[in-house]
């Protein structure tokens, strides 16, 4: 149910149809924006996939065995009512894994926390550090399932997970003949929680209910296991209630807490305490991809890293190397000495925020999108101290601009296509200058999804600069 674009009903239909199910696909959506996906499984041979496109119908629904949910679902859908039987690719995944787990959840930061612990984890099989492989998968758009049946014990896998895939594993226990009685399906070795802020309150009732979602990260912990959280109210609460040994990393020296890791002042390196009381530096004082948010996710990372015994100088010195990842302030194009950065993945005000605060000169900012009924203030403010702003057209941007206009903070737009925005921000930017697209705000409407918003940024930019 909802075979989507990002990969996960994908390989759900394409794993289980190899498995013998027989197997409908039906999303709501039509086969013209489902093209890219329906390509993907034609590729794979002949399947025997029926597909149900551009509406659902309520008998698939009573006579599957088993419906196979895509996150994006509400949980509340009649359809599923209608169901013997609810698992995700997750659940799936999950059910089977035979290697060690890590994962990862937040608001922000996730992907790259997860991305820099999968980086770490395989240099330390090129090393000969850790035998087996590495693997990334969940929310950062591949589907776990894509490598479920090359895995050992010997492996690692690090799986992001967003608020909606937690919340569809609430309660759900390992199958007969896996794990001990009684245990939680999701049971990392490490849990990871990056900065919690307000998000998706276009479908949560609550802040306490998305919250709640990202609680499922480690309420299946015990002893064995660890939990990894900031030094903040969402942090500090996710500690105080883990069965995992909690760790807590924050961004002030320990005088002012009590953290287990933190950074130096003045854009040094950030230290971690290990449990025998000494201390190490566990990120370096210059990292790949800028911006004190950024240290901050590798600073999550290496306290996982450092717990499962890796030398304190390697998870230094490779998250030292570690590039970042597609989307996440992604440096991609320099024309005419201005350099072109893309964080379409800054879905929330205070992530656009982080952007523009992340750089040593101010920059030329796009931003805005739709409404995701978030709070712009964090936006308005850091808006003060761009060189430029230039808005794409939205719900969110019909709320961001009259309080840039009450805070007499200039905007250019908001312009309905890309091309509009890449060309105001050309005739802002000068030689030495930077410009992101990080928008603050959810791409509906004028775009696919988030990261097609990012791809087209690229594009454009690289076309409008190539005269």
């Amino acid at each position: 149910m909802g075979l989507g674009l990002h990969g996960g009903g994908l390989e759900s239909a394409r794993y289980l149809a190899r498995a013998g199910a027989s197997v409908t696909v039906t999303d709501l959506r039509d086969e013209k924006i489902l093209a890219p996906s329906l390509e993907k499984l034609r590729e794979s041979g002949d399947l025997g996939i029926r597909y149900v496109l551009g509406r659902h119908d309520e008998e698939d629904f009573r006579k599957a065995d088993m419906v196979i949910k895509n996150p994006g679902v509400p949980s509340g859908s009649p359809y599923l009512a209608l169901s013997r039987r609810i698992e995700t690719d997750i659940s799936l995944f999950l059910a089977r894994n035979p290697a060690r787990l890590m994962a990862v959840t937040g608001s922000k930061g996730k992907s790259s926390a997860a991305s820099a612990l999968h980086w770490v984890l395989s240099r330390a099989r090129a090393e000969g550090l850790l035998p087996g492989a590495a693997c990334l998968g969940g929310n950062i758009t591949v589907s776990p399932l894509s490598f479920l049946d090359s895995l050992s014990a010997d492996d690692d896998v690090v799986l992001e997970l967003s608020s909606w895939q937690l919340g569809d594993l609430r309660g759900r226990l390992c199958p007969d003949g896996k794990g001990e009685a009684g245990e939680a399906l999701l049971k990392p070795r490490a849990a990871v929680l990056t900065a919690i802020m307000k998000d998706h309150l276009d479908r949560y009732p609550s802040m306490a209910a998305y919250v709640d979602d990202k609680r499922v990260i480690y309420q299946g912990q015990d002893y064995r296991d660890l939990t990894v959280a900031q030094d903040d109210v969402w942090g500090r609460s996710f500690l105080a209630e883990t069965g995992g040994r909690p760790l807590v990393y924050a961004n002030v020296p320990p005088a002012r807490n009590e953290a287990q890791g933190w950074p130096e002042p003045e854009d040094g390196p950030c230290y971690v305490r290990l449990p025998g009381g000494e201390t190490v530096e566990a990120v370096p004082a210059k990292i790949l991809v800028p911006g004190s948010h950024s240290k901050m996710n590798l600073l999550a990372a290496a306290l996982a890293l450092l717990d499962l015994g890796l030398p304190p100088a390697f998870v230094r010195d490779s998250l030292g190397t570690f590039p970042g990842i597609e989307h996440r302030l992604e440096f991609f194009h320099e024309a005419g000495g201005i350099r072109f950065y893309n964080d379409t993945a800054a879905t929330i005000p205070e992530a656009a925020a982080a952007a523009a605060a992340a750089f040593d000169v101010p920059v030329v900012l796009v931003a805005g999108g739709a409404d995701k009924k978030l709070d712009y203030r964090p936006l308005v403010e850091a808006a003060k101290g761009v060189k430029a702003l230039a808005l794409l057209a939205g719900t969110g941007s019909d709320q961001l601009a009259p309080l840039l206009t009450h805070e007499g903070i200039r905007y250019r737009g908001p312009f309905d296509t890309l091309d509009s925005a890449v060309r105001a921000a050309l005739e802002e930017a000068a030689p030495g200058d930077i410009v992101v697209l990080s928008p603050g705000c959810a791409s509906f409407n004028m775009f696919a999804n988030e990261f097609d918003r990012g791809r087209k940024w690229k594009e454009a930019v690289r076309r409008l600069t190539a005269s």
